[in-house]
């Protein structure tokens, strides 16, 4: 006869039967993962491994740790192997994805809030500056996005060049520029804002009009627009 489930044999190392007891939302972040996991190796069971894979990052301790692992440091815990290292990344980039979608049901093109808060979840984990072209037609409705820029660390290197021909091809009469600072502070720097400044001018010129560039930090932004920076080229920076 299959056991009965009852509360003294939902322990914390049986996070199934927790789990059918009381539904996920009662499981903390190491039996999440443990599920996930499934399986242990000898002398570390699914919830030990569980709880080093939430230690390792030395960027951010805790779920949010497993967007900065990569596969290989993953793989440097004993029993994660290649396929759970891949499973593991798998669940941060949907908890990513699913954040998204979330937010583009209340995207507003005239609210940087709610694009700042559609990009928050792709960009403020990443380590590098990434910079994203949104192109929208003359009702201000988005059809397309393009990932323009891929930088170090410290800057991004962005050709105008290839910005306007991007927007070309998707024939955009506007677009709005959204880039992270990996640092996790969105103050604009004297380079985002000379950068903004000459795209602002060039798209003027082409008419294709830079609408805002907003620079997302760590749940938290800064708009161009709000602030007041987008026709400044740069006149509010202190030098």
């Amino acid at each position: 006869m299959k056991e009965l489930l009852t509360r003294e044999n939902a322990d914390f190392d049986r996070p199934y039967e927790r789990c059918l007891l009381y539904g996920p939302a009662a499981l903390t972040d190491a039996q999440l993962l443990a599920v996930i996991i499934k399986t242990g190796t000898k002398g570390y069971p699914a919830i030990r491994l569980a709880e080093k894979i939430l230690d390792l990052s030395k960027e951010q301790k805790g779920l949010l740790g497993i967007c900065h692992l990569t596969i290989p440091e993953l793989m440097t815990i004993p029993g994660i192997g290649e396929v759970k290292a891949i499973q593991l990344k798998c669940v941060g980039e949907l908890s990513k994805r699913l954040a998204t979608y979330k937010a583009r049901n209340v995207l507003s093109f005239s609210d940087p809030c709610s694009i700042a808060e559609y990009y928050m979840e792709q960009l403020r984990h990443d380590e590098k500056e990434s910079l994203i072209a949104m192109m929208l037609d003359t009702k201000n409705h988005l059809i397309g996005e393009e990932c323009v820029s891929k930088g170090t660390v410290n800057s991004t290197v962005l050709s105008s060049r290839e910005l306007f021909l991007s927007a070309m091809r998707y024939r955009a009469v506007s677009i709005i520029l959204v880039h992270n600072h990996p640092s996790g502070d969105p103050t604009p720097s004297h380079e985002d804002k000379c950068m903004t400044k000459k795209i602002y001018e060039a798209g003027e010129l082409l008419e294709i009009h830079l609408l805002d560039h907003i620079v997302i930090g760590d749940r938290c932004y800064i708009s161009f627009s709000e602030s007041g920076l987008l026709h400044s080229g740069g006149k509010n920076d202190h030098q």
